[in-house]
């Protein structure tokens, strides 16, 4: 990867090379601000829409959609309740 950045390097995905821009963009923003609880923050903004998108993709189908997430149904359920997407 020298010298190019992660969206020419073909074994990073575009999920990735999106969180890493974005994570830039955030600290270029910051503008020498102290940053606080990052990890959090970006778990839950990328969490609940990947939720949402699953469970739509799954027609509503917990059992399917904890499989595709590759997690167990009752922690997908308290995912749900967490960002209040529960159906």
């Amino acid at each position: 990867m020298a010298g190019g950045s992660s969206r020419d390097d073909p074994g990073v995905g575009p999920i990735r090379a999106c969180v890493q821009e974005t994570v830039g963009d955030y600290f270029a923003q910051l503008d020498g601000h102290s940053c606080v609880d990052l990890y959090r923050m970006v778990i839950e903004q990328a969490e609940a829409p990947l939720f949402e998108v699953v469970m739509r993709e799954c027609s509503g189908n917990q059992t399917r959609a904890a499989e595709a997430l590759g997690i167990n149904r009752g922690t997908l359920r308290k995912k749900l309740r967490q960002y209040g997407l529960e159906s």
